[in-house]
């Protein structure tokens, strides 16, 4: 499994971005499949961000991020997309997308630890 996250960049604060993480190579991720969004700010713990149930497209959200991102996916392209409304500078962080396999967005982890799959980072900083 090789999931690739691209979309972090330079942005002010209250513009948006988009994340994307793609599954190469997956073929059919099964339904009982979790993705979800983590960020690790320099100097704190990592956390996750959002999440989303691969089957039924149930998701979580973090309290930090209620109401300005949004998680979804595109199971035909096998993507999970981090829409990030109304940025703010403590949004800035490194972002890694991960599968975790058996597991709803719900039951993720709260701080990645039994994620099965990382993607690699993706900057996202934003200035004030």
């Amino acid at each position: 499994v090789q999931l690739q996250a691209s979309g972090g960049g330079l942005v002010q604060a209250g513009g948006s971005l988009r994340l994307s993480c793609t599954c190469v190579d997956c073929g059919r991720i099964f339904s009982s499949t979790a993705m979800g969004w983590f960020r690790q700010a320099p100097g704190k713990e990592r956390e996750i961000v959002a999440a989303v149930g691969w089957g039924g497209g149930r998701t979580y959200i973090s309290d930090s991020v209620k109401g300005r991102f949004t998680i979804s996916r595109d199971t035909a392209k096998n993507t999970m997309y981090l829409q990030m409304n109304s940025l703010k500078p403590e949004d800035t962080a490194v972002y890694y997308c991960g599968e975790k396999r058996g597991s709803s967005a719900q039951a993720m982890s709260r701080t990645g630890n039994d994620i099965d799959y990382w993607g690699q980072g993706t900057l996202v900083t934003v200035s004030s």
